[in-house]
């Protein structure tokens, strides 16, 4: 009994693991494309797949017939030993060679295809921080993290440059994944089909918090995105002293944060993400946590606590304190 049981489960791990490719709702898929570099990719992959499909049956075919028609019988005497047939070894040779050459040519010239620079692009600096992205605009003078925001329907530039260890910078819907490098720099482009949120990440291992290096990219109508830059250029106003939002920028100061952070007309720390507009974000901490005063809270208490490998100490802060601080953030909008 012990063969049938390993059968069924190894039957029922199988169906398992096929249910677990069956999501309906994935947002991180490469396989439904919402722009035209993510559509090359996709074009190439969808080719070389069933180039590949093809060959798995024929072989696994011909394996299981082989094993099946020669299996070992009592009646059948030993088969007739024979050394090398050069007509099956040049064909076996020769049509892997073929396949190669058919996958090859369209591979050659989609690589080409995308490291064509595009036309009038919107221009974005990527830096691959441990664990978060910046992003800087040098056309519009605009610095952020996390999330990338750029008109839809209009072609997208990344710079991208890493400054501790090496990063990759990924917007499956959109583009291939490309590796960030220190002391290297390379670009990549992109565009949205249609306005949307895409979700990417980094997918090299870069340490302790690799799975929360996460990014949001907002594909945006072209006034929506003037409206975005305008809003990013914005100088925060100083919270009134007196209430908790005062109190907040004053500790902002003392306990250190502005030795990290930049808030524009107040610190010009690079540590960690730019601040000056944090609270018109979703999310923070490398796109980890959605932008709430509660999930704030959680990460003032204990940063490294709820993010392994997080830069921001833990500051010892007093609830007092942390609620301050929290109402300050939630006016830089």
């Amino acid at each position: 009994m012990r063969n049938p049981r390993r059968i069924w489960y190894a039957l029922v791990a199988g169906i398992g693991l096929l249910a677990v490719a069956c999501a309906k709702h994935a947002p991180q898929t490469t396989l439904k494309p919402e722009g035209p570099v993510g559509r090359k990719i996709d074009s190439l992959f969808t080719f070389t797949f069933w180039i590949a499909a093809a060959v798995f049956v024929l072989v696994e075919f011909g394996v299981v017939y082989l094993v099946w028609r020669y299996r070992h019988r009592d009646d059948r005497p030993e088969p007739a030993q024979v050394h090398g047939n050069t007509r099956l070894e040049m064909t076996w040779t020769a049509v892997p060679a073929l396949l190669l050459l058919i996958v090859a040519v369209p591979t050659f010239r989609t690589i080409f295809e995308l490291a064509k620079t595009p036309k009038d692009p919107i221009r974005v600096t990527v830096t691959g921080h441990q664990f978060w992205w910046e992003y800087n605009y040098p056309d519009y003078g605009v610095t952020t993290a996390n999330e990338v925001h750029f008109p839809a329907g209009r072609n997208v530039e990344f710079t991208l440059k890493g400054v501790d260890v090496i990063h990759s910078f990924w917007i499956p819907r959109l583009s291939g994944k490309h590796d960030v490098e220190p002391g290297r720099v390379s670009r990549i482009s992109m565009k949205a089909d249609k306005p949307g949120v895409f979700l990417g990440q980094c997918v090299e291992f870069c340490g302790l918090s690799h799975a929360n290096m996460r990014l949001r990219a907002f594909a945006q109508t072209p006034a929506d995105f003037d409206a975005w830059v305008a809003a990013q250029k914005a100088v925060p106003g100083q919270p009134p002293t007196g209430t908790p939002a005062g109190d907040g920028f004053a500790l902002f100061s003392v306990k250190g944060c502005s030795g990290c952070h930049t808030v524009a007309g107040v610190s010009t720390g690079t540590v960690g993400p730019n601040l000056s507009h944090v609270y018109s974000r979703t999310a923070f901490a490398g796109d980890t946590f959605d932008m709430t005063p509660d999930n704030l809270r959680m990460w003032l208490h204990d940063p490294p606590g709820v993010k392994p490998g997080s830069k921001m100490p833990n500051l010892g802060l007093s609830s007092t304190e942390i609620t301050n601080l929290v109402a300050y953030l939630q006016t830089l909008k």
